[in-house]
């Protein structure tokens, strides 16, 4: 019998980088990174986004294929997509 989920296996089991990690590669502050993958779609969002908190206690993981999107949207001159 066929399961009606399926993970997509390339997903799952590709790089995903840290918001410091991603920070020094591109010579940016971690705030800059975050605001930039912070709504992102593909990106794992860890913890609790709660406003009851002065600090948001939430952690990025940023899926290669995600890095590599946003790169190529960043470095494309406005008009060419």
């Amino acid at each position: 019998m066929a399961s009606s989920f399926q993970l997509d296996t390339s997903a799952h089991t590709e790089r995903h980088y840290a918001v410091t990690e991603i920070a020094e590669m591109w010579n940016l502050s971690p705030d800059k990174v975050r605001e930039l993958f912070e709504n992102e779609p593909g990106v794992l969002v860890l913890g609790d986004r709660s406003p009851r908190h002065k600090r948001r206690y939430v952690t990025l993981r940023i899926p290669q294929s995600v890095l590599d999107r946003v790169h190529h949207r960043l470095s494309s001159k406005p008009g060419t997509q």
